[in-house]
């Protein structure tokens, strides 16, 4: 009779859609930062402790790997809003305000930061600019059903957030200059 493999001596395989989810969190930590044009897939590849060539069979180009990797921040983002939001209406808050919250919080992970503005700079590529749309799509539709806002209200609830995207990524929050203060007050009392 065959001895048993002791349990510390057995290897588990990882399934290509783990470490497609291996890499995607990987390559959101070396993506954001340098973008799609500016990131060599051996990069990602080395965090995702994997090679180049299995990076590939993973994601056929890097602009697929990049849309990938937008996707997964624009989930993100919809998760933590929607957690938000039924978070708000179980405790009796405004939705909108919670949303909006989720959304800053959000924006002190540079990850995330840094992925939506890569990704708005690589629009020029179609297949980007049509996960950018899909994206966008997603988070509209998605307050949409968690706020009973007008048209005007969900463009300004857009726009705040697009300000947000500004004021974190210039990290002007303690700048006591005038017009630092005037764009982050407002963005305090508008909510």
């Amino acid at each position: 009779m065959a001895a048993k493999p002791s349990t510390a001596s057995v290897r588990t395989l990882s399934t290509a859609d783990e470490r497609r989810e291996d890499v995607l969190r990987a390559a959101m930590k070396v993506v954001g930062p340098r973008g799609l044009y500016g990131t060599p897939t051996m990069d990602v590849a080395a965090a995702a402790g994997i090679s180049q060539a299995y990076l590939f069979r993973l994601f056929p180009t890097k602009t697929e790997l990049f849309v990938a990797v937008l996707e997964r921040s624009f989930q993100r983002i919809q998760d933590a809003m929607a957690e938000a939001a039924a978070n708000a209406r179980a405790e009796g808050r405004p939705v909108r305000d919670a949303m909006a919250e989720a959304y800053t919080n959000l924006l002190r992970d540079p990850e995330v930061l840094l992925t939506q503005l890569q990704g708005q700079a690589a629009a020029s590529e179609p297949v980007v600019r049509d996960e950018l749309r899909h994206g966008f799509r997603m988070l509209y539709e998605m307050v949409e059903r968690e706020w009973d806002a007008s048209p005007a209200e969900m463009q300004a609830f857009f726009a705040h957030g697009m300000l947000c995207n500004v004021i974190a990524a210039i990290q002007i929050g303690d700048l006591h200059e005038r017009w630092a203060e005037v764009l982050t007050t407002a963005k305090e009392e508008s909510r």
